[in-house]
């Protein structure tokens, strides 16, 4: 059995009142989630999302560590994958999608966030999000 881990965040703003959250749509799979990725050499897992979240996205964050999730499922036969997601404020709201990796990025309402989001899971972390924003 193969081990992998990554770490991401649900990554927010407010905007003209509303809370949004920051979605991305996966080019290869086209589900759209949160930014993630594996993590690199000794980082840490905050650093680790610091650094993917700003590959993916070019959006500098705010990790709050407070808020850590995991996410265990199986991706392909033999491998078993670990994700931690954190809660992230974003720096700047201008996003520039990774062009190997990311089709799509779009801020989406955090009322309508369930309906785009293609994952049980992220639905799951995201609804227990919503009391660390609000």
């Amino acid at each position: 059995m193969q081990n992998e881990k990554s770490c991401g965040a649900i990554v927010y703003r407010k905007y003209h009142g509303n809370t949004e959250i920051l979605l991305i749509k996966h080019i290869n799979s086209g589900h759209w989630s949160f930014p993630k990725g594996h993590v690199e050499g000794d980082e840490t897992e905050v650093e680790t999302a610091i650094r993917e979240i700003k590959e993916e996205t070019g959006i500098d964050v705010i990790i709050d560590p407070t808020f850590r999730e995991i996410v265990s499922y199986s991706p392909k036969k033999d491998t078993q994958k670990v994700v931690v997601y954190f809660m992230a404020k974003a720096k700047n709201t201008d996003f520039t999608p990774q062009e190997d990796e990311i089709a799509e990025i779009r801020w989406v309402e955090l009322g309508r966030i369930c309906s785009v989001l293609s994952y049980e899971n992220d639905k799951t972390i995201v609804n227990k999000a919503k009391n660390f924003i609000l």
